[in-house]
Order: structure tokens, then sequence, then C-alpha cells
């Protein structure tokens, strides 16, 4: 049944003295990786963390919040049922296959509830988006995580072979967070076909936006499978810029969004959120503006981490994957030191650190705090000494061979000793 006020505080209490670390739309439950409330509050702090559109909302949704703050004594029934038929229309669904939260994360709590519980096993990629994982844990349900590929797409054959009597619930996040990797839409129907007839499958679409044009991509909402397993879910956090308002939602079949809207909190969406969501979905033209400009400033950031024979994870989305060269922990707390808070450190892949996109601005301080670490606990990829190395003709040792000097006595620290120029 749906949570009452009545029974709210009892899930509040529940999930307060739960040991499971908390999980949010821009981290990964890991814990000790949430900025401190000192850091938060420090004055001229860069936010580069949480996988934000840096550059805010839409006119047309901010002069929504600002009318709607003379509802804010109504409950917001009419808002909802507005946003609903809002969300059906711009993706040619019935009112009733839409499910509204408070942000898509919400949409993968009932998910969870409705399809996991003890004896229950959930499949995800890992390293992704945790939240689900943390829901299905609370739960008792067995958590079973598949690595990504070396191409950093799941492994739906592996996910495919770790499906049993017992699994309940598939989670797949594409673009995936936090690689910002693909995962190739032909892979994924032919994934669809393969599995048990009434085994649901959560699709994640929350950075659908920044994609831009590719082959191997197709959203599973603009170009939809008949599969009544399949719940797709997007968040109004990245490209409308409303993470604050904190609203997703959830496309499914009738009677699985009836499902999920059992277990979803009542009157969870407030009326300047619903307001706001509305407005900023009916502007397309910010859409495209918005994501123009994350496709130049992610070609930016990658011309920058290029100066600087940095390798990233070909991203898809409004954040990367810098691979560093030494252990990330210790590039996250450089930034923290110079005002940067940069995402969560992934166990998995140590060496990486994960940067959200900022304004021009913000991207230019970020690489001043970058060129600021000391020379010898910088990244470089050198070249190979078997094709540069030797002396300069003069009987003095060239400056490749004596950076790779540097390299063999461990005084200069690279990433594997991978050869950039091959």
């Amino acid at each position: 049944m749906t949570i009452s006020r009545r029974n709210f505080f009892q899930h509040c209490v529940a999930g307060a003295v739960s040991s499971v670390p908390i999980s949010f739309r821009h981290g990964l439950s890991f814990p000790g990786q949430l900025p401190s409330p000192q850091a938060l509050q420090s004055p001229g702090l860069i936010r580069l963390d949480n996988n934000e559109n840096a550059y805010g909302p839409s006119a047309r949704a901010k002069q929504s919040m600002g009318e709607s703050l003379e509802l804010a004594n109504r409950y917001p029934d009419l808002e909802y049922q507005q946003l609903s038929e809002t969300i059906a229309t711009l993706h040619g669904a019935s009112p009733d296959r839409v499910v509204l939260g408070c942000g898509s994360s919400e949409i993968l709590r009932m998910a969870a509830t409705a399809f996991l519980g003890p004896g229950k096993k959930l499949i995800l990629a890992s390293p992704t988006f945790e939240l689900i994982a943390d829901d299905a844990r609370r739960l008792a349900a067995e958590v079973v995580a598949v690595p990504l590929t070396k191409q950093y797409a799941h492994n739906l054959s592996k996910m495919l072979g770790s499906v049993g009597p017992s699994t309940g619930l598939i989670y797949i996040c594409n673009p995936n967070n936090p690689t910002g990797s693909l995962t190739p839409r032909q892979n994924l129907e032919g994934f669809l076909r393969d599995l048990p007839a009434k085994l649901p499958v959560v699709i994640d679409e929350a950075y659908h936006h920044y994609v831009g044009k590719s082959s191997s991509y197709a959203s599973f909402l603009d170009r939809s499978v008949e599969d009544d397993r399949v719940i797709v879910t997007r968040t109004l956090s990245a490209i409308y810029a409303l993470a604050g308002l904190r609203i997703g939602y959830g496309i499914a079949a009738p009677k699985t969004a009836r499902l999920l809207s059992a277990v979803r909190l009542q009157s969870d969406i407030n009326v300047v959120a619903a307001r706001a969501a509305v407005a900023a979905l009916t502007d397309p033209d910010y859409v495209r503006i918005r994501s123009q400009q994350n496709a130049n400033d992610r070609q930016e950031f990658l011309n920058m981490a290029n100066a600087r024979m940095l390798r990233v994870i070909d991203s898809h989305t409004n954040f990367v994957m810098l691979k560093t060269g030494r252990h990330g922990q210790d590039i996250i707390q450089h930034f923290n030191k110079n005002g940067i808070l940069v995402g969560p450190l992934v166990p998995s892949m140590p060496t990486y650190i994960r940067v959200s996109f900022g304004t021009p601005v913000e991207m230019k301080e970020f690489w001043r705090v970058w060129d600021l670490m000391p020379a010898q606990k910088m990244a470089y990829f050198v070249l190979c000494p078997e094709r540069f190395g030797g002396h300069d003709g003069t009987g003095r040792r060239s400056p490749l061979a004596q950076m790779s000097a540097l390299v063999r006595t461990g005084a200069l620290h690279t990433s594997k000793n991978l050869c950039y120029s091959c």
C-alpha cells in the first residue's frame, strides 16, 4: 500500500539506524565519500562532484518557481496530474504508464520494493550507480555485481549467465554512471529477448540528453520496445538543472506502473517542483542549447587532458572519468584543499577520478589546480625509450632518455609505463 504520513516516520527511523551507507544520484554509496559540512560552506567552492548542470535552470523554469510560491499552501494534486499528462504527451504514452518520484532515485526505490526482498536477487553492473543496490540490501535481497567489459559497457552475457529462478530485478544504467560509457542498443535488445519472460528490467536514462548522435544508442522511450518488463527512468536533475527540487519519473506498462505507485510516498512531488518540471519539459530550446554546450565543454576537457598527456574514458554524459596515473584519493584531497570538489573514489578504479563539467571559468580553475600538483606526483605517459631513447648526438643524454631514466628509478611516476605515442 502507499506509504502514509502515519508510517513515514517509521521508515525514516529504520533508515537512520541502518548501517548501509547513503547513496545519492551523483555519488556511489562508498563510505566516507561525502563532502564535509565545512567543505560545502567554503566561500567560492567549485562543485564538480554531483553531475549537475552547472548553468542552472531555464528562464521559463525559474519564472514558474517564483510564481508557484503563491501556491505553497496547497497540496500538489492538480500539479501532479498536469505533470503526468505532460510527460505522457512528451513520450507518446498514456498517463497511466507514468510514475512520478522525488528524483528518479525514488523510482529505483519503488522498483526494488516492488520486486525484491528476502530470497530475491538483483543483478547490475560494477561500477554503476549504487542506489538500487543499497535499496536491495535493505530489503535483504542478494546483490550480484557484474564487472563492466574492457570497453566499459555492461557485460550482458555474464549478466544473463547470472540470471536464475531467484532473480527479481535487473538494473542497467545507460549511459553508465560513473564511467559515462554506453552499452549499444542492439546488444540491449538481444539481452531483453534472451531474458525470462516475466523478469523486470530497469533502464536508467538519467544522462540521455547528453549522448548526442550515436549509431549505437537510442533511448527506450524515444524508440520504445513493446515489452511490459521494461521500466525506463529519467531525471530532471541533469540537463534540466532541477537537482535541488528532486523530481524524476518512470515509464512502464500500466500494470507495472500501478505496482510501483503502490509503494510511493503520498504527495512526494511538491507544488514548486511539479510546476517547474512542466515548464522545463516544455522548453525544448533550452535542452538543445545545453546539450550543445555540454558537447563543447566535453571537447574542451578532452583538449586540456590531451595537452597534459592524460587519458579519459570516452564519455557520453556531463562528466568524465579521468585516469590520473596515481591513487585517485590523493588527487581528490589535493582538489579539496584548493576549494574544488570532484566525484567520490570508485574502489574498483583507484587511479581514476570522476569530474563533472562546470562552467568555463570553473574548468579553467580546475586545470590551474591540477597543474599545482608537485611534478613528481603527477601522472605522465612517456615516449617509448626503445624508440626515442639514447643520446642527442653530442655525447649527452637526450631529454627523452633522461625522462626514461627517471621512470626506471621511480623518480617519475607513470601509469604502468604506458607508451603514449605507440
